[in-house]
């Protein structure tokens, strides 16, 4: 029963080295027990990349291999919702392709880009199980809000581009005018969906970055809320210029809905600001400035120093106050062992 007893004992143990459980769990229960060092966190990365790159190949593969075809019919629909008198084709608006390797390299482009969003799950948990040791249970919190917004702002922005595509494609191949039709090759329409998709998807994660800029303490909701006009010329400069088209649909289809994110992004911070400064409102150290010296908390030092007081002078296996800690488990683990044998 000791020996059973001190094995839990030990399995419960974390080294001082590289802050791991001596157990076969990999799940830290505070940052000071995930402490690794460079080496360790080296491997631990490239055993988190090893797994989101097999499985991004194998949705790949399968995408390749038995989507491809349903996934370009998706991605061919805003060219098919062009009229006909503004492009070849027929009915079956159908591409070209004018190098014999385009057609391999059309479908691995298509695949890939699929297999990837297809696959986020698989790697976003890698990346969040790699970063997680390393934070407080409040930024564990906040970290899963904002992967969660990360990913419902790149959709809707994705979504939003697959529906502008249409309207902004007839724009442009209208004006050549009558008697010209557009003959499209694969790999350039392809291009281009994905940039747009692309394009979108990432700007739509700009008022994120601004929440996130709140809560660390750069910008205030005062601050944002004077550059709103500034704010409101650069997003339709940047939509203007990041767009591949450049047409007024597309360029209107970005700029609205990043502003109405943008006074999103001014109310979270307000919110936010209120919020921190009731707290700030609440805190001892409310009515001082910032140039008057707080009072110290001796509590920890007094309990170290009864701790050291403890441990008797003469004893050669006793921790000592300058002892790290893992020197103290080693002596808290001797220490354990002889009341075992004591009591069996």
């Amino acid at each position: 029963m000791a020996d059973g007893m001190r094995r839990l004992i030990r399995r419960a143990a974390y080294t001082r080295e590289g802050g791991a459980r001596l157990g076969a769990s990999r799940r830290f229960p505070t940052v000071e027990h995930s402490r690794m060092t460079l080496i360790d966190h080296l491997k631990e990365l490239r055993r988190r990349l090893l797994i989101s790159f097999i499985g991004v190949g194998v949705v790949t593969l399968i995408v390749g291999i038995w989507g491809y075809h349903a996934v370009f019919d998706v991605l061919r629909q805003p060219y098919c919702d062009v009229p006909v008198s503004h492009r070849s084709g027929g009915a079956g608006c159908d591409l070209i392709f004018t190098h014999p390797t385009d057609a391999f390299f059309v479908r691995l482009k298509v695949s890939l880009v699929a297999g990837v969003i297809a696959s986020a799950p698989i790697w976003l948990y890698q990346l969040w199980a790699f970063i997680t040791p390393g934070l407080h249970r409040n930024e564990r919190r906040w970290g899963v809000a904002f992967v969660v917004s990360s990913i419902v702002l790149f959709g809707a922005g994705c979504v939003l581009s697959y529906v502008v595509l249409g309207p902004a494609l007839d724009v442009l191949l209208g004006f050549a005018g009558n008697g010209v039709t557009a003959l499209l090759e694969v790999s350039q329409y392809i291009s281009f969906v994905m940039s747009m998709l692309v394009i979108f998807g990432v700007s739509f994660e700009f008022p994120l970055v601004l929440i996130l800029l709140n809560l660390a303490g750069v910008l205030s909701s005062e601050r944002l809320r004077k550059w709103r006009r500034g704010a409101i010329f650069l997003i339709f400069v940047f939509a203007g210029f990041a767009t591949p088209t450049q047409d007024p649909v597309s360029m209107l289809a970005l700029a609205l809905p990043l502003m109405v994110l943008y006074e999103v992004a001014v109310a979270t911070a307000r919110w936010t600001d209120r919020r921190r400064a009731r707290a700030e409102a609440q805190s001892e150290f409310a009515g001082l400035s910032d140039d008057e010296v707080s009072p110290l908390n001796l509590r920890h030092d007094a309990e170290d120093s009864v701790a050291a007081d403890d441990v008797p002078a003469g004893d050669p296996g006793g921790a000592r106050a300058d002892d790290g800690p893992g020197r103290l488990l080693l002596v808290r683990l001797s220490e354990t062992d002889s009341w075992l044998d004591d009591t069996t």
